[in-house]
């Protein structure tokens, strides 16, 4: 995948009517967003339908993009979540308050959310083992999307400097989960 500053760059490009940066941005994020169409529709035939219909929409509001405080992949995830949300909509009608419920959660199941809070706190552990400005510049980058420019911005090092801090506390985070 490409990096985040790249991706907003063709998402702006596209939104000029750039042909060749809508195929790059097609090319650099189709793998993605079917992942996410298909994680919620669960049919190959209408994930690959609501993919379409999410890059029509990226081709006819990419101007909406400038605008947005999203980053750039939260943004198209979202328009590919949300074409999908309004396909199972209309594969069957909702009854009940539960249903729509349920298809807008995406909830996991009991066993499911033991799992993850186990692992949640396992890689808490992990992060408090790492420099807290390593700690939170991980934070940033993978759970809030922040750049490698912003975060080398926010601590004051050379770009170079802030994507070895986090390879090395990626590495470190590894070690320490496979332990």
């Amino acid at each position: 995948m490409a990096p985040v500053d790249d991706i907003a760059k063709l998402i702006l490009r596209v939104a000029l009517r750039d042909r060749a940066a809508f195929d790059a941005l097609y090319t650099a994020t189709s793998a993605k967003l079917f992942g996410v169409c298909l994680r919620v529709l669960r049919d190959r035939g209408e994930a690959e339908e609501a993919l379409q219909d999410v890059f029509v929409r990226v081709w006819t509001k990419a101007d909406s993009f400038a605008v947005s405080a999203l980053s750039p992949l939260s943004w198209l995830v979202a328009i590919a979540r949300n074409r999908s949300i309004d396909r199972l909509r209309q594969r069957r009608p909702t009854t009940s308050i539960d249903a729509a419920a349920d298809i807008a959660t995406n909830e996991p199941d009991p066993e499911r959310r033991a799992e993850l809070s186990s692992e949640g706190a396992r890689i808490d552990e992990c992060m408090d083992e790492l420099e807290p400005a390593r700690a939170a510049a991980v934070r940033a980058a993978y759970v809030d999307g922040a750049s490698y420019a912003e975060l080398a911005a926010r601590h004051g090092v050379p770009l170079n400097t802030m994507r070895t801090w986090l390879r090395r506390s990626l590495m470190k985070l590894k070690e320490c989960l496979e332990r």
